[in-house]
């Protein structure tokens, strides 16, 4: 198999000719990306459901909104955290995958890590690839790549990441920020 250069820690923002409704204008950190695939978590489609709702002992810790995202459409029933610790050294039940930004166990007591935490997201699911899968995506011009910033994983305005992230581009990347919703109306 050919080497895969790895995307872990970027964001992959769906490009307006995307087709999949799965992913329509989202806003993907991608926690692992190699030759064997690549997954990740859909951080701008927040849900009703309180994290209080499904895992008491994390809501407090929790960044607002204080609700569970949906990560993808793989594994609804399964859920991830996903936490900004700054800093180099990072608490037991946090493994980190890119800068300031790892997975939480979530099977750790909250305890473990709560003075640590500079951001909490609870995400039910996640976008999953196989391998090349991805790279045949980017090679049909499915996604942008993009750096990501650990502000993006706690956003308070998770509905106008997409424009926020395309918009701080420097590049012609910027001006997707202000696609409109349905071009058909233009």
């Amino acid at each position: 198999m050919t080497e895969v250069s790895s995307l872990t820690g970027r964001l992959l923002v769906a490009t307006p000719a995307l087709a999949d409704p799965n992913f329509d204008r989202a806003v993907v950190l991608l926690l692992d990306h190699d030759d064997e695939g690549s997954l990740g978590v859909v951080l701008n489609r927040p849900t009703p459901v309180g994290v209080g709702d499904i895992l008491e002992s994390w809501a407090d810790l929790a960044g607002e909104p204080g609700v569970v995202f949906q990560g993808g459409p793989v594994s609804l029933d399964s859920a991830l955290g996903v936490a900004v610790i700054p800093g180099d050294e990072g608490p037991l039940g946090w493994r980190r995958v890119h800068g300031a930004i790892g997975i939480v166990d979530l099977e750790a007591p909250p305890e473990l890590l709560g003075a640590a935490l500079g951001s909490l997201r609870i995400f039910a699911g996640y976008a999953g690839w196989g391998p090349g899968q991805l790279e045949d995506e980017l090679g049909d011009g499915a996604w942008y790549v993009v750096e990501s910033e650990p502000g993006d994983v706690s956003s308070p305005h998770p509905e106008t990441l997409w424009r926020a992230v395309l918009r701080r581009q420097r590049s012609e990347l910027a001006m997707f920020a202000t696609y409109p919703d349905d071009p058909s109306l233009n």
